[in-house]
């Protein structure tokens, strides 16, 4: 009972500086100091964003971005544990892999887009395969810390009761890493939707991304704020899925 208040009690704790921003923001708004052209108060914003939600044109552009982070963090994450493991046990793919690795990691993904618009076109193919190169990275390095930090005598057992490698894979280094590559998963969840929506800018035609930058241009500002609104409460749900994901695997990570 104690843990559960001590945990409401910060949760409390941790909404006193948003409302006071989000107070003094509203103050500032009322009393001229800000251009409302420019910053509208957050009133008219929730205002704009209740006749969003009420229209219904929130559901296409929020399914169309959602679709796209998911797609491309789940490929990510397949392609990062997949290539992090490979390393991480073979010397051989080790060294094959190891430098290509270090010269596409540095790059800033979106230095990549121009290539990516020789190659693939402007459209979801590019949109994917930036958000993969952003993501794949931190879960690929994550997998192939926690691998070779398992206790050697964890593997020796295996090879000493014949294990074949998929079951050694399966059985044994994927639960003892799994700490790990879900640390490298929590770093990619937030880059992949950051890329996701510079991705939809750049790229796209539909999605949140999309509708912030065009109502910016069309100087609908209400709008691109109620929109932005809907990005970070997207992020938030994605951040509150992930942590109960995480208890769910991990249940010891966090105890006392």
């Amino acid at each position: 009972m104690s843990r559960r208040r001590e945990r409401l009690g910060l949760g409390l704790l941790g909404l006193v500086s948003p409302v006071l921003v989000l107070c003094i923001w509203e103050f500032a708004s009322r009393l001229g100091w800000t251009n409302p052209v420019l910053l509208p108060s957050p009133s008219q914003i929730t205002a704009a964003l209740f006749a969003l939600m009420t229209s219904g044109a929130i559901a296409g552009p929020l399914a169309h971005t959602a679709g796209l982070f998911v797609a491309g963090y789940v490929l990510a994450v397949l392609i990062g544990v997949g290539i992090g493991i490979a390393m991480a046990t073979s010397e051989t793919l080790y060294g094959l892999l190891e430098p290509l690795v270090e010269i596409v990691r540095p790059i800033p993904k979106p230095a990549l887009v121009p290539v990516l618009f020789l190659f693939l076109g402007i459209g979801k193919a590019t949109m994917l395969t930036l958000v993969v190169l952003a993501a794949v990275f931190p879960v690929l390095i994550s997998t192939f810390q926690g691998v070779r930090g398992l206790d050697p005598v964890l593997l020796e057992t295996a090879r000493t009761f014949q294990v074949s490698r998929a079951r050694t894979i399966v059985s044994i280094i994927l639960p003892a890493s799994l700490p790990m590559i879900l640390a490298g998963m929590r770093v990619s969840l937030g880059l992949a939707l950051v890329i996701v929506i510079l991705a939809e800018m750049l790229a796209g035609e539909d999605g949140i991304g999309f509708r912030i930058l065009d109502l910016e241009r069309s100087f609908q500002v209400r709008d691109m704020f109620a929109w932005i609104v809907v990005l970070v409460a997207m992020g938030g749900a994605l951040t509150k899925l992930f942590d109960i994901a995480e208890r769910g695997l991990v249940p010891w990570r966090g105890r006392s």
